[in-house]
């Protein structure tokens, strides 16, 4: 059995290093169990001579292991002549496997070093460990250096968004309101890349590749990307800096993948994005999110916070700090600098993707956009038209908060893929339901949740929805099985009293049943992920009407009446 689990090259900046690293996932049970001669041996081989290995299987020898593998890492680099080799180990859930990280310049000798510790770790239970360390790095000397990094050094200016929720509409209202001044923009999400605000790659391009695909555009004068998770763990970020970067906020979201098991270490993984803004730059920051906030400590950039409270103190914070805040004050969006009287730029009612401020994550997304389309030196003026005029509709925010009247019926689409964000797409259908009226759901998953997010998404459905339908994703099952999401979220339902609920096999079939149901007044949602574009042509067909900016506001008056 090898002891190397994973070997990964990742590009660029990652969460062990702010340039291109070498990923190692180790099984080192030949190291935790070896007995004491065994561990001792190798302390002093890789110049441990006062090392406490601890006993056999024990949490002390856990802990020695790690200290012992990153040096193993840097002996067999300093021997094969590769001095002051930086090395980060990060424990996982299993107490046998550890990540190991080492930056490198030359791809082909950084992958044979990750081969030589394995190889090493591999012969630890047998071998002479002390010729054994030699051999490997003798070998890795004589391995060709082989080609460089890919990171891509930017020449335009460049705003990165990460997140777990509110990403794809704050890259978009960004990008909208620098179109609005004249630039030519690309942009990279989870939908594709777009040039000019025409989709010219369609596919998930919140990755590395996205960023570099937009910027291989000559004419772009200005790049918007957004940076998820599993790119940079997966990849690193293709750039090596970003001039304005935004935090939206952190919440569980695919967690139990790749060794990211808690909110902190996804909060860590986020912090990567700001931690390469340029040191003249600007980290936009959700002052809301005690995750987020804390990533100041760790950034090189200026802070620039968002709240929706303007006495919050992390405004204090930032403004001791000679940054700047975007709040809401009287409802108006308003921008503060130090020792300046607030500048009210637009009115929370003039925003359509607030829904007049009662959608209070959009809220949120607009403080983000506004913030970092100033922090990237667009006139206020521009940033005030942009944010008037970027709608919740299929053609600025396609598959976010799209609003439908068909008949006297309301119908919302969302991909609302997580707590946050199923929350947020009922918090914005309250705030277009009529007095009376019921809230009809269409809920579905994607299958690389863990089982507790699954049916915890069930039980609010369960809790706000009067009628609840689940509407499957096929292409997103991700190794389950329908009957097995089916389950889940029917446990969750049923937690909160929910158990009539009918399952629909696609979201358009799920969307048409509900729809066929609802009364005037009424209010539909679907969690709309998979068949987007179905979703729209059907609504067409029925003869429904996108919601204009005018009509969103009727409904809202409606709402309150």
């Amino acid at each position: 059995m090898t002891s190397l689990i994973e070997l990964r090259i990742l590009e660029g900046p990652n969460l062990y290093f702010p340039r291109a690293a070498v990923k190692l996932t180790l099984d080192i049970a030949a190291l935790a169990d070896a007995p004491d001669d065994r561990a001792a041996r190798l302390s002093r081989r890789i110049g441990l001579k006062n090392a406490r290995p601890g006993a056999a299987g024990s949490g002390f020898r856990q802990r020695f292991a790690a200290r012992a593998v990153a040096r193993l890492v840097r002996s067999v680099a300093s021997e094969a002549g590769t001095a002051r080799l930086a090395v980060r180990v990060r424990t996982t859930s299993d107490p046998h496997q550890l990540v190991v990280a080492f930056p490198w310049r030359h791809r082909t000798r950084a992958e044979a070093l990750g081969r030589s510790v394995a190889e090493v770790l591999d012969g630890l239970p047998s071998a002479d460990i002390e010729s054994l360390i030699s051999e490997v790095a003798e070998r890795l000397s004589s391995v060709e250096p082989g080609p460089a990094p890919t990171t891509i050094r930017p020449k335009i200016p460049v705003v990165a968004v990460t997140g777990t929720n509110g990403k794809t509409t704050t890259s978009r209202m960004i990008a909208h309101i620098a179109r609005t001044r004249g630039l030519l923009v690309g942009w990279s999400n989870t939908d594709g890349i777009y040039i000019d605000g025409e989709l010219v790659e369609p596919g998930d391009y919140s990755g590395p590749s996205g960023a570099g695909r937009v910027l291989a555009h000559e004419q772009v004068e200005l790049a918007v990307t957004e940076t998820a998770r599993g790119g940079i763990l997966l990849k690193g970020i293709g750039l090596t800096r970003n001039d304005v970067s935004v935090v939206t906020n952190v919440t569980a979201d695919h967690l139990g993948l790749q060794g990211i098991d808690t909110v902190d270490q996804l909060a860590e993984v986020k912090s990567v994005v700001p931690q390469i803004t340029r040191p003249d730059g600007w980290a936009v920051l959700n002052g809301d999110d005690p995750r987020v906030l804390a990533m100041r400590q760790v950034i090189k950039a200026k802070p620039w916070v968002f709240s929706r409270d303007p006495d919050s103190p992390a405004i204090r914070e930032a403004l001791n700090a000679g940054g700047r805040a975007t709040t809401v004050i009287d409802g108006w969006v308003a921008v503060i600098e130090p020792g300046k009287d607030a500048d009210p730029l637009v009115e929370l009612v003039d925003v359509p993707m607030t829904l007049a401020g009662l959608s209070r994550f959009n809220v949120e997304n607009t403080l983000a956009a506004a913030s970092a389309a100033l922090a990237i030196g667009l006139p206020r003026e521009t940033v005030v038209e942009g944010l008037r005029t970027f709608r919740p509709d299929a053609e600025h925010n396609p598959g976010r908060m799209n609003f439908f009247s068909v008949g006297e019926i309301s119908v919302v689409m969302d991909l609302a893929h997580n707590e946050a964000g199923l929350e947020a797409l009922i918090e914005i259908m309250n705030g277009v339901r009529r007095p009376g009226a019921r809230l009809l759901l269409g809920l579905g998953v994607v299958g690389d949740r863990q089982d507790d997010l699954i049916e915890k998404l069930g039980e609010i459905a369960g809790r706000d929805a009067d009628v609840l339908a689940i509407c499957h994703k096929e292409k997103y099952f991700r190794g389950r099985t329908m009957e097995e999401l089916d389950e889940l979220m029917r446990a969750g339902a049923e937690r909160v009293g929910a158990t009539h609920i009918v399952s629909w096999p696609t979201e358009v079939s799920g969307l048409e049943a509900l729809v066929a149901q609802a009364q005037p007044g009424d209010v539909v949602g679907i969690m709309c992920h998979a068949e987007r574009q179905a979703c729209y042509d059907w609504i067409a067909e029925k003869g429904g009407t996108a919601d204009s900016a005018e009509t969103l506001a009727a409904k809202v008056r409606a709402a309150e009446a």
